[in-house]
């Protein structure tokens, strides 16, 4: 009894620093939020409580846009990152000269400051000196300069290709460890029979990889849920509200309008979202691990 004891004492012991970060660091900002989005907390010294209120003011048509708009903006953005770095992966795999110096090239956007990153984009999207813009007189496409972040349509599509340029490199990195993984036997055997290189791809590549497939769509969902830097350096949300998602709605209003307490009620609706995609993500996970098993 005394040996267990001990062992369980120094069990917690161990325990004792993750669990007082976990409470500091996560549940009490956490709890402090819920509380906050039941109050009309600003600067004023004086905190009321006002129940639903904020909640019930933030579902309105205007939010109900920005919400649509942050999963049409994560939607396309993660859907690109998954389509190119699986198709990266797969040629980083192929047996071609200068492999490494290939896979080696395809980190820079992930090991460059993400600042850094975004500020080039914002100079090669800008319609006077920008790149972009100078190719395309160039080349005929356009008759004079087009500054990308200056109209809503643009500007949204610019901001996806700069998170997608972001992530990329984190996706095709990830599929391909998870492309080494796949025993070579297979392809062989499904060489020796005939089977095209399509046909080994959708039968043997893509049902072994679903785990991870599973995996980095989440994360990289989760991140680009909450991607803040790429739309306020590039846009700030402009123009027009075009670019606001719900992680930049929130920041405005929390800390643009010092208006607390709806910044907090609109917190809690992201962590909710996000709440429900980690049980979609544990649940997906969970009936892949019983199908192997069966």
């Amino acid at each position: 009894m005394t040996q267990s004891r001990a062992a369980w004492y120094f069990a917690w012991a161990l325990l004792a620093p993750a669990i007082l970060y976990v409470l500091v660091i996560v549940a009490w900002p956490l709890v402090e939020t819920v509380r906050l989005s039941f109050t009309d907390a600003s600067l004023r010294k004086t905190v009321n409580y006002v129940g639903w209120e904020n909640y019930t003011r933030i579902f309105d048509r205007d939010f109900a846009e920005i919400i649509l708009r942050t999963f049409t903006w994560t939607f396309f953005s993660v859907l690109l990152k998954m389509v190119i770095g699986m198709f990266g992966a797969v040629l980083l795999n192929c047996a071609v000269p200068g492999r490494n110096l290939f896979r080696i090239l395809t980190m820079p956007p992930w090991i460059v400051p993400m600042a850094i990153g975004i500020f080039m984009w914002g100079w090669m999207y800008n319609g006077q000196f920008g790149m972009i813009s100078g190719l395309l007189q160039r080349f005929g496409f356009v008759d004079g300069p087009v500054a990308f972040l200056a109209y809503g349509n643009t500007a949204y599509w610019a901001t996806i290709v700069t998170d997608v340029w972001i992530g990329v490199p984190m996706v095709t990195i990830y599929f391909l460890a998870a492309i080494q993984a796949i025993p070579r036997d297979l392809y062989e055997a499904a060489w020796t029979d005939g089977a095209s290189r399509w046909y080994r791809f959708r039968r043997i590549t893509l049902p072994l990889m679903a785990p991870a497939i599973i995996t980095m769509s989440m994360l990289s969902l989760i991140a680009t849920f909450n991607s803040f830097d790429i739309i306020w350096i590039l846009t700030q949300g402009g123009p027009s509200g075009s670019t606001t998602t719900m992680i930049i709605d929130t920041y405005q209003t929390a800390i643009g309008s010092k208006k607390y307490g709806q910044g907090a009620a609109r917190a809690v609706v992201i962590c909710i979202f996000l709440s429900l995609f980690c049980i979609a993500y544990f649940r997906m996970t969970r009936k892949l691990s019983r199908q192997e098993k069966v």
